[in-house]
């Protein structure tokens, strides 16, 4: 509780409450943060006000309840600005799926809607709406807009709604939000969904992706192989983080060390050919990641028996090429996935290189990164990507694993709204 507290206290919040019965919820939340010694300022939009009360909320938050866009008193020093740039962090809660759409368009005709707009601030959203709203297109590819803007998310959770149906859509409890805006606060982006991961649920249900991850060990001898230094916590990351978006995914995996990623159907293989056959096995999907750091050369006639020393010296290996897995699954005549995104891991040149690979495999995107000697991105915890398309490049900060998988989910998310699952 201490550490909650030091990460509170002092702490400009900037609340706004949207318009759904969860907005009931919002009234415990400024205790809570009151508690912990938060300073608390609150938005009323027009729908919340039919389900909470300007007074309640002044009550509780000991400051005056801002309403309207173009109150005099507060626009003559343009009051939308100040309230947008003086706050550590804004909470949108419960931020419905109107706000969430303002929000993902860049639309500003309310007060709300506009200090999203003209924030320079951490945004976190905890969604609550009804299951069908929740699952809608529409409502999943502005989630996935927003997360890929940067937005947090805590939620929704499943549960029973107050219209009396079960599914998606609870707005996270109080206390729930309280350990989103704390680690929000103390600089860790990957905010809890569920306990896990800021992946928005059944963001991508009813899809079918395939990844591959790891190194493949391709045989010189019953005891040798020729591999390189992938550890596969990048494409294992990736499939952790569709799967709980919602995804049903088949990660087929090299040999690696680290564990099984939770709910998703595992295929291991240890070459390139046992690979490709477990992709081409796995296909028809809606996506396919190629994460996996595929050996481009095999040895042909590998020895059934130890290679021993002689005095005759080293034994000649003659290479033979691997099947281009990415290329044969980005051409493929029917059943090519609706998205194929590739890896580029390079020593030097590297935008240079991916767009060329881009243009050579035939996928829809590239993750380009740099792995020279200092980088630590193989083997690694950190990966600092590239994301290489047909339109530009969208390059990312230095961050965690786990938080490329999280943004590389929800921009396929993005790409894929709108259409129908294979």
């Amino acid at each position: 509780m201490a550490q909650v507290d030091q990460t509170l206290k002092d702490r400009k919040i900037l609340l706004i409450v949207g318009g759904g019965i969860a907005a009931y919820k919002a009234l415990d939340l400024i205790r809570r943060l009151r508690e912990r010694g938060g300073q608390v300022r609150v938005v009323l939009t027009a729908a919340g006000r039919a389900f909470v009360t300007p007074l309640s909320l002044a009550s509780l938050s000991g400051q005056p309840v801002h309403e309207d866009l173009f109150s005099l008193t507060d626009e003559t020093e343009m009051g939308h600005i100040e309230l947008s740039r003086s706050a550590d962090l804004i909470v949108v809660a419960p931020a419905t799926a109107d706000l969430m759409a303002k929000a993902a368009n860049g639309l500003a005709n309310d007060l709300a809607s506009t200090l999203l707009l003209a924030t320079d601030k951490k945004v976190l959203m905890a969604p609550a709406m009804n299951v069908r709203m929740w699952l809608h297109p529409a409502t999943r590819r502005n989630a996935a807009r927003l997360m890929a803007d940067g937005i947090l998310f805590t939620g929704p959770a499943d549960g029973d709604m107050a219209c009396g149906e079960f599914g998606p859509g609870r707005m996270s409890e109080p206390l729930e939000i309280v350990a989103a805006m704390t680690q929000a606060l103390s600089g860790d982006t990957r905010l809890p969904l569920n306990g896990d991961v800021a992946v928005p649920a059944c963001l991508l249900k009813g899809r079918r992706i395939v990844i591959t991850s790891g190194p493949t060990h391709e045989p010189i001898d019953p005891v040798r192989y020729i591999a390189n230094r992938s550890s596969g916590r990048q494409g294992h990351a990736i499939a952790q983080a569709a799967a709980r978006a919602g995804a049903h995914v088949v990660l087929i995996s090299g040999p690696v060390s680290i564990p099984d990623p939770v709910g998703v159907e595992m295929r291991r293989v240890e070459t390139a050919r046992d690979m490709l056959s477990a992709v081409e096995a796995a296909l028809p999907a809606d996506v396919f990641i190629g994460a996996a750091a595929v050996a481009d050369w095999r040895v042909e006639g590998t020895s059934d028996s130890k290679i021993k020393k002689t005095p005759a010296g080293s034994p000649s290996l003659k290479l033979a090429e691997n099947p281009d897995i990415l290329a044969q699954v980005s051409t493929r005549s029917s059943g090519r996935p609706q998205l194929v995104v590739g890896f580029a891991a390079e020593t030097n040149d590297l935008l240079e290189h991916a767009r060329a690979k881009l243009t050579r495999k035939g996928c829809d995107l590239i993750i380009a990164n740099d792995v020279g000697a200092g980088s630590n991105v193989m083997g690694g915890t950190h990966n600092k990507v590239h994301l290489v398309s047909r339109t530009g490049v969208d390059s990312w900060p230095l961050l965690d694993k786990d938080e490329v998988a999280s943004r590389l989910i929800m921009r396929c998310a993005e790409l894929l709204a709108g259409s129908e699952p294979e």
